[in-house]
């Protein structure tokens, strides 16, 4: 299972949802889980110190490494859960789908593929569209669903960031853009306090869980 998170506008919350469901296939699967972070912030969401050694940017740049040299990659993060850290220097124009049929046998993987500019190419790209669940994550903000219709790849599905007093709802994103609606995550303080103090890795907000359980 390789479940891809991405967004088409910054501050959607897509490392939120993407560590998320990660740390719930790693408490729900026998031999844990994979968080593979392409964008940077997941280890001050999981609360733990950046790692200091190569990650993932650092294996694309190798063409000729394999998932041995991926795995060796990987640090654990929490009980039942490693993550595969960006690395150093910045992720080269291609190499996704690479990426991606590397992952296919590293069991329940999830991938923050960050920010999908409006452009074709990309690692993020050539991973969602790979993956077996290419999961966009949205606000109902009418500027992100012009981005997210103007993206050079279509989700399977979408998880909606909901905010009160918003003119567009979850239902209104997924007939605008043809696609499920895999989960909503209401707004809530208590996942916001979470996020700041750096608590997600050691107990998931009750309402972030429930609200994704179905999509992990």
């Amino acid at each position: 299972m390789l479940i891809a998170c991405w967004s088409v506008k910054g501050g959607s919350g897509t490392t939120v949802v993407a560590t998320t469901l990660s740390l719930l296939l790693a408490r729900s699967s026998p031999g844990g889980a994979l968080l593979v972070d392409l964008g940077g912030d997941a280890p001050a969401a999981l609360g733990i110190p950046d790692p200091t050694g190569p990650g993932v940017a650092d294996w694309l740049a190798s063409p000729a490494a394999g998932l041995d040299a991926l795995d060796r990659l990987a640090v654990d993060a929490v009980p039942g859960l490693r993550l595969l850290p960006r690395g150093s220097g910045p992720l080269p124009p291609a190499g996704g789908e690479r990426l991606a049929a590397a992952l296919a046998g590293a069991g329940p993987t999830v991938v923050d593929c960050g920010l999908v500019g409006d452009a074709p190419g990309g690692v993020g790209v050539g991973v969602a569209g790979a993956a077996t669940a290419s999961l966009l994550v949205i606000r109902p903000c009418y500027l992100a669903l012009r981005r997210a219709l103007a993206a050079p790849l279509r989700p399977s599905g979408v998880i909606v960031v909901a905010e009160d007093r918003r003119s567009l709802n979850a239902t209104d994103v997924g007939e605008v853009l043809g696609v499920p609606v895999r989960a909503v995550v209401g707004w809530d303080p208590a996942i916001a306090r979470a996020v700041d103090a750096g608590l997600l890795g050691g107990r998931v907000p009750r309402a972030l869980s429930n609200a994704l359980r179905g999509a992990a």
